[in-house]
């Protein structure tokens, strides 16, 4: 098996710390959680309801994939971090948008507080079909 490499692509926000925004090992590409900072916007403030958020936390998970030549039909897993579990449905309408059947399989959990006070945060497993 292939030693791991480190994913981080020039167009996504800069990792908020010693971190790596994904790793590729073999087939697999294990996506650190992702904050709902646009990275076009200098200083990549937070802003927006929860759709919003979740919105914009999937397109930075959509940077990663991309830059992988994956999308979200190769997640395999996700895990959802939320300050807020009453905001669920408006979360999960988003998702909903970005992952086609079969869905990942997923855990949705309730933090005290996430980076920058953002209200949502979602990091992702995805692979390569084997041929």
């Amino acid at each position: 098996m292939s030693d791991k490499t480190a994913v981080n692509p020039p167009n996504a926000i800069k990792p908020l710390g010693p971190y790596s925004h994904g790793i590729q090992w073999g087939d697999l590409l294990f996506c650190s959680g992702q904050v709902p900072i646009d990275p076009t916007v200098p200083g990549g403030p937070i802003t927006g309801d929860i759709r919003a958020q979740t919105r914009r936390v999937l397109e930075n998970i959509r940077i990663i994939l991309e830059s992988q030549q994956l999308d979200f039909r190769n997640v395999l897993k996700s895990t959802v971090f939320m300050t807020d579990l009453a905001e669920f449905q408006g979360m999960n309408d988003v998702y909903a948008e970005y992952f086609p059947p079969p869905y990942p399989a997923r855990s949705t959990v309730q933090v005290t507080a996430l980076p920058r006070a953002a209200s949502v945060e979602i990091e992702v497993i995805a692979g390569r079909p084997s041929n």
